[in-house]
């Protein structure tokens, strides 16, 4: 008896033995896996991919150590003393049990631990190695699917929101000085329509880039396109200026988000020797914007006639007709994006893997077609999905409120973007988000300082040169006389006028000063910038005329009668050079930027992203110290096409090298937070510039070229993303 006990104790042993050995093994093959997917990716062939699943010799459904097993050995003497019913004595080795057999918080020997039994920091090293072998299954996949009709499809869908973008911010400029003349608008206010919409593209930019990580790329941007379209529509129709800008500043917050979504969107579909390039050429779509925006503003705003009124308070002027025409390409690209899918790269890092294999399919058979090789099949089974960390989040309860679930929902989702937002600060992209907003903030600050309030200066040299050729008369004395032509840049000093007709004239940028109306008539009278200082109205007649009280300045009005008096502000582009000067230099200015987005394009994966951003952002600086040295318009012009055209390219690059730098999961917050810090730059660079361009034009030329220098010399710094896959 007592060599038979000894003989099952040995055997207990034996098994606890076995057992230690099998789970060692499992551990050791465990990390060995993890080992080699951390670093032989890159080494690995397309087929290991698709049979990655088969390969896996350490788990087998069922949840037994992958080695065969005897059947017969399974009621060896290991389990002797079993009886009929398969009760198990106490202390004997019970095998490996199945998944489900664990209890009390123990896990099952030789399996790999459940997600529930790991901390948050094993949950993420199994992500990043996941997000690290499926960045080049990806690669390889998109390689297969080929570059086609698909591609170039959504190539231009985008381009029509990117142009919607490049619209806005030419608009601003462009209605500016009619929108604040039709609605009486102080020159005190007359800023705050451009930093409004630039607030807006602020806040539209960061929230929009963080929505596309947590709902997708394609419906963040149908969204926000949306609400740029509604509201820009709108803002064509409100006719008090604190709606106006309400409209605006809502149609800037959603236009914001159209530049960081677009560029994430199309850059996952693109393969790695065709992303530089192809990215390149989607940033002409702006370009292509801004011509628009121009051409249209020259052939619309200055035609005075296309306009009508109801009353006298409703008026609907030319430059509401050219709002309505720029909201044309945002709704262009809300009715086109409604056929195109959702990024396939998104779905599989949310885990949805059937999904993104048919949009897959769908872009390979389509390119596939369209080379003429309908038969070729698509080969990829099975694609790697990154582990899906769930996040604890605090929800209201059925019985609450409709409204108090909204508002938690929508306070959710704004912390899971301020989260998504925080990890951009995290190992290992801390570095290059901090050296990217180096590089965005200068080179936002110099290209918007210069850029957009451009038309001041050219303003403010065009009304120094039209102060120069004012006309002076002093002492005239006019009596019996009918004037009925058009009065412009005089000035009257001490003259008398008696017993005159003044009928259907245009006074326009006149000024009479310490003079004498008696007797007279003024019928029929249209004015611009035009005043009476000091002058004395005797028994003087005034009949449908704009000549309002503040127009009489210190003036004394003695006897005079009014009819018909025109209230309001009044437009007249009739001969206005300045208005069609500017549209044009902004034309030109707009289109020097055509070779600049060729030659990046052809040469963005040959030479490289960071020698083009370096070396752009460098001669930008140079060109842009140059100006300093213009002493007149055409030469300022010529400046600014050759500035323009430099600087295009560093935009171009830094686009492209922020998209492959951040990784798919915080790929569009990295980005929106960037162009957010974008705008910022261009309403600080607007304030001080604008507030310079009428002192001295040095210090902001100075200033923007010594910015620009500084940004190229960080963005050398940047890691090079040419030969990377998309993370």
């Amino acid at each position: 008896m007592e060599e038979a006990y000894k003989d099952r104790t040995s055997l207990v042993k034996g098994a606890k033995d076995i057992a230690k050995e099998v789970k060692r093994q499992a551990v050791k093959k465990v990390n060995k896996a993890v080992d080699k997917a951390q670093d032989g990716y890159t080494q690995r062939s397309y087929s290991r991919f698709q049979d990655e699943e088969d390969d896996d010799d350490y788990y087998v459904q069922g949840g037994t150590y992958g080695v065969e097993v005897n059947d017969d050995e399974g009621s060896s003497e290991a389990t002797e003393g079993h009886d009929e019913d398969d009760e198990i004595y106490e202390g004997e080795y019970q095998g490996i049990p199945n998944m489900g057999q664990g209890k009390d918080g123990m896990v099952a020997l030789g399996q790999p631990v459940r997600d529930e039994y790991k901390d948050r920091h094993e949950l993420e090293t199994e992500r990043k190695a996941d997000e690290e072998e499926l960045a080049q299954q990806y690669e390889l996949i998109i390689q297969e699917c080929g570059h086609g009709r698909f591609q170039w499809a959504l190539f231009f869908v985008l381009g029509m929101a990117l142009m919607a973008d490049g619209v806005e911010v030419f608009v601003v400029g462009f209605v500016l000085p009619s929108a604040e003349t039709d609605m009486c608008i102080p020159n005190s206010g007359s800023g705050w329509l451009g930093d409004i919409v630039y607030l807006g593209m602020m806040v539209g930019a960061f929230f929009w880039g963080g929505l596309a990580d947590k709902v997708g790329r394609r419906q963040s941007l149908l969204i926000c396109m949306s609400v740029n379209g509604f509201f820009a529509f709108l803002s064509s129709f409100v006719q008090g200026y604190g709606f106006f800008l309400f409209c605006r500043l809502f149609s800037g917050f959603g236009i914001g988000g159209a530049v960081p979504t677009v560029f994430s969107y199309f850059s996952e579909v693109l393969a790695r020797e065709k992303r530089g390039e192809h990215l390149s050429w989607l940033c002409m779509f702006w370009m292509i914007g801004g011509i628009y925006a121009s051409a249209m503003a020259w052939a619309i705003i200055p035609h005075y006639g296309w306009s009508f009124s109801m009353g006298s308070a409703y008026q609907f002027h030319s430059w509401r007709v050219f709002v309505i025409v720029c909201a044309l390409p945002c709704v262009s690209s809300v009715v086109a994006l409604t056929f195109m899918p959702e990024s396939p790269r998104f779905l599989l890092e949310v885990g949805k893997h059937d999904e993104a294999w048919m949009i897959l399919k769908q872009i390979h058979d389509t390119n596939m077609r369209a080379r003429g090789q309908p038969e070729k099949v698509f080969t990829v089974n099975r694609i790697k999905t990154p582990k899906q960390i769930d996040e604890l989040i605090e929800i209201e309860s059925d019985t609450g409120t409709w409204y108090r679930r909204c508002f938690v929902r929508i306070r959710t989702e704004l912390y899971g973007i301020w989260l998504t937002f925080m990890r951009c600060f995290n190992y290992p992209v801390k570095d290059n988000t901090i050296k990217l907003t180096a590089v965005w903030f200068t080179l936002s600050f110099g290209y918007y300082g210069l850029s957009v309030w451009f038309p001041d200066v050219i303003k403010h040299l065009q009304s120094d040169e039209y102060a120069s050729r004012v006309k002076h008369f002093r002492n005239e004395e006019v009596s019996h006389f009918v004037f009925n032509f058009t009065l412009e840049n005089q000035i009257h000093s001490n003259g008398e006028y008696i017993n005159d007709r003044f009928i259907m004239m245009k006074f326009k940028s006149v000024t009479f000063e310490d003079s004498l109306f008696k007797n007279c008539v003024f019928e029929d009278i249209t004015s611009l910038n035009t005043y009476f200082r000091n002058c004395t109205f005797m028994n003087t007649t005034f009949y449908n005329t704009d000549l309002e009280q503040y127009k009489f300045v210190d003036s004394e009005l003695i006897n005079c009668t009014f009819f018909h008096v025109r209230t309001g502000c009044q437009i007249s582009f009739d001969d206005d050079y300045s208005a069609y000067w500017i549209y044009f230099v902004n034309f030109l200015g707009t289109l020097a930027v055509l070779p600049g987005n060729i030659v990046s394009a052809l040469l963005m994966d040959r030479i490289g992203r960071l020698t083009m951003l370096g070396g752009s952002m460098v001669l930008s600086g140079i060109s842009c110290f140059f100006l300093w040295f213009g002493t007149s318009e055409s030469m300022m012009i010529g400046m600014l096409c050759l500035y323009n055209g430099l600087t295009i390219s560093a935009w171009n690059s830094l686009d492209v090298i922020t998209v492959e730098l951040y990784p798919t999961d915080r790929r569009a917050t990295g980005f929106g937070f960037l162009n957010a810090l974008c705008k910022a730059a261009a309403v600080l660079g607007n304030l001080i510039f604008g507030s310079l361009v009428g002192i001295t034009k040095a210090i902001p030329i100075l200033l923007a070229s010594t910015v620009l220098v500084c940004g190229g010399l960080v963005g050398l710094r940047l890691p090079d993303t040419r030969t990377q896959v998309l993370m």
